[in-house]
């Protein structure tokens, strides 16, 4: 796939070099440049395999032809619709092979990079368990090599297939020195920005789910009879698809923007948090927007107690501007009564942020209005 990837890049290369020398009206001839473009793009075809059963084919368009067929619509005194569409031609093919390309590669390294992804969120807060925040000492640690190793292969698996929009650079220089707060840094601040390439390399919204062979029309025309599964399969996803589900789910209500996944905690089993900005509409016409921090808590076997939530909420108090003025717990299990009885009276007295629960029953409630993301995370 590397392969193919460099060779499309070179086809590109030819097409960018060879594409504005194609005539804009009636002319005759070509040009040898262009014929030896056109010989270097046919020896270049034979590097890109296929996918899917297809691959690019054909040739660079005939000069001499565009500039005759120019001709030929001014004749007509017609709109030379037809040579637009044979000019642009090699341009929509390496759009469509690029499309094909980055599609195979996320289905080939799916599964493996997210084996890396969980190896890095599990060896990270162990490494740095009994290290200072402040140590200038450098790491001498059999993880560290572990944990070097998977970020090294997960970018050798991301290839080209998503932009590098988060701190990569600043994750390099601090491995490279390698000391205690450096490694602090890498959990704090790098490794978090760099998990959303990650993830755009793995899922595509672009991909389709996977359906069986069926006429819906002929299968209502059954009529089939019994009754709707209305009960979700929680304990099939993990915590991190549980937190990818929450974050699909906001950007899915009306009334939430800029959603984003941020760090994990420390203790692996405090959660998840997820950022938000909470649209407002007043009478009036005016608006303004409030920021919210979505915890998730994927806990099947237990229920939330008040200790976890007053905790989140220290924690919030330190955060940087701009202020959290909402803050909800969402649980795939349930709230203990104490917890909702301490948000109550936290709510109730009127303190910040204004805290919201979401166990199960209501998580259910605002997936049976949006069915697509019962099916694509598989929940029945």
């Amino acid at each position: 796939m590397d392969r193919a990837a460099a060779n499309l890049e070179r086809l590109q290369a030819v097409w960018e070099r060879a594409g504005p020398m194609l005539p804009t009206g009636p002319a005759a001839g070509s040009t040898t440049e262009y014929e030896d473009l056109t010989r270097t793009w046919d020896d270049l075809l034979g590097g890109l395999p296929k996918i899917d059963n297809w691959t690019i084919s054909e040739p660079l368009p005939d000069m001499h032809q565009i500039g005759t067929m120019y001709l030929e619509y001014a004749e007509l005194g017609e709109p030379p619709f037809g040579v637009a569409e044979a000019s642009d031609a090699p341009s929509k093919a390496l759009a469509e092979y690029r499309h094909r390309l980055n599609r195979a590669r996320r289905r080939a390294v799916r599964d493996r990079m997210q084996e890396l992804v969980t190896q890095v969120d599990t060896l990270l807060p162990q490494l740095l368990a009994n290290i200072p925040r402040d140590s200038t000492e450098r790491v001498d640690d059999a993880r560290v090599s572990s944990l070097e190793a998977a970020i090294a292969e997960i970018e050798r698996l991301m290839g080209d297939t998503a932009c590098r929009s988060g701190r990569w650079g600043d994750l390099h220089r601090h491995e490279y020195f390698g000391q205690g707060h450096d490694w602090h840094d890498i959990y704090e601040f790098d490794w978090p920005t760099v998990k959303p390439d990650i993830e755009a390399a793995m899922f595509s919204d672009d991909d389709p789910l996977p359906v069986p062979d069926i006429d819906l029309g002929n299968a209502a025309a059954q009529r089939p009879v019994g009754g709707a599964s209305t009960k979700l399969c929680w304990g099939k996803l993990d915590p991190d698809h549980f937190e990818r589900l929450l974050h699909d789910l906001l950007q899915n209500l009306p009334g939430f923007q800029n959603v984003q996944l941020l760090m994990k905690a420390n203790a692996a089993d405090r959660g998840r948090d997820i950022s938000a900005e909470r649209v407002l509409h007043d009478g009036a016409g005016g608006v303004r927007t409030e920021r919210v921090i979505v915890q998730a808590k994927h806990w099947l076997s237990k229920s939330v107690p008040p200790e976890e939530i007053a905790n989140a909420l220290i924690r919030i108090t330190l955060w940087e501007p701009p202020v959290v003025r909402g803050f909800v717990v969402a649980t795939s299990g349930h709230f203990t009564p104490d917890a909702v009885a301490w948000v109550e009276r936290h709510n109730e007295a009127g303190k910040v942020p204004f805290v919201d629960l979401w166990p199960e029953p209501r998580l259910t409630t605002m997936l049976s209005q949006r069915p697509w993301l019962v099916a694509e995370y598989e929940l029945r």
